[in-house]
C-alpha cells in the first residue's frame, strides 16, 4: 500500500470521526447506527481486498490443472462476490431494479437496505475502458447520492490485466466522504488485482 493511499485513508476515518462527532450532538441514537454501518462498510471493504486470495484458492485448491473460477466478464464477477458476501450480508440482493433516480432506471450491482449499502462491481474490457473508468464511477456515485437505500456506496474495480493508468490517483479521486444536502455518502474504492 502507497504512503499516500494509507494518509488518504487515515484522513478518510478522521473526517468519519470528527462527523460522527458534529452530528452525535444532535441525533444520538441515529448516530450509533450510522457508526455500525461505517463499522460494517469497512468490513466488508476488507474482505474484498482478498479477493484475488479467493479466487487463486478456488482455481488452485485440488483443482487438478481445471480452473473452478474463470472471471470474463462482469457476471462472473458478480457470482464471485456474491458468493463471498453473501454469507456476511442476509439481505444482499444481486441485481436490483431501483427507482427512478436523477430521470433513469438504475439497478444495482448488489444492495443491501439494512446496511445502507450499495456495492458495484467493474470490470475492465479494454484499454479505453481502462482509461474511462473514472468518468463511469463518478457518473455511478452521482446517481447513488440520490438513492434513499445508499449511504454507503462501494465500487470494486477488476481490473485482471492491468489496464488503468493510474490506480492510486483513481482511487484517490473516487473514495471519501461526500456531502450532498445534508446528506452524507461514504464512497471506497477497492481495485484488484
Amino acid at each position: 500500500m502507497s504512503e499516500s493511499w494509507r494518509n488518504k485513508g487515515l484522513e478518510l476515518v478522521r473526517k468519519t470521526i470528527l462527523a460522527k462527532e458534529d452530528a452525535s450532538k444532535f441525533f444520538p441514537d441515529t448516530m450509533t447506527r450510522v457508526s455500525d454501518l461505517v463499522g460494517y462498510t469497512t468490513k466488508v471493504v476488507s474482505a474484498l481486498e482478498q479477493f484475488q486470495e479467493c479466487v487463486r484458492y478456488l482455481n488452485t485448491r485440488r483443482s487438478r490443472g481445471s480452473i473452478i473460477t474463470d472471471i470474463s466478464g462482469e457476471d462472473d464477477l458478480q457470482d464471485v462476490i456474491f458468493l463471498m458476501l453473501r454469507p456476511w450480508i442476509s439481505d444482499l440482493t444481486p441485481e436490483n431494479p431501483t427507482d427512478r433516480v436523477a430521470a433513469r432506471y438504475v439497478i444495482t450491482d448488489f444492495l443491501s437496505k439494512e446496511l445502507n449499502t450499495v456495492i458495484e462491481a467493474k470490470f475492465v474490457r479494454d484499454k479505453r475502458h481502462g482509461r474511462e473508468i473514472s468518468k463511469e464511477l463518478n457518473d455511478d456515485i452521482e446517481m447513488y447520492k440520490n438513492h434513499p437505500n445508499c449511504l454507503q456506496l462501494v465500487f470494486f474495480v477488476y481490473d485482471p490485466d492491468a489496464l488503468i493508468p493510474d490506480v492510486s490517483s483513481l482511487r484517490g479521486q473516487i473514495s471519501g466522504i461526500r456531502r450532498y444536502n445534508g446528506k452524507t455518502l461514504n464512497v471506497y474504492c477497492i481495485v484488484k488485482p
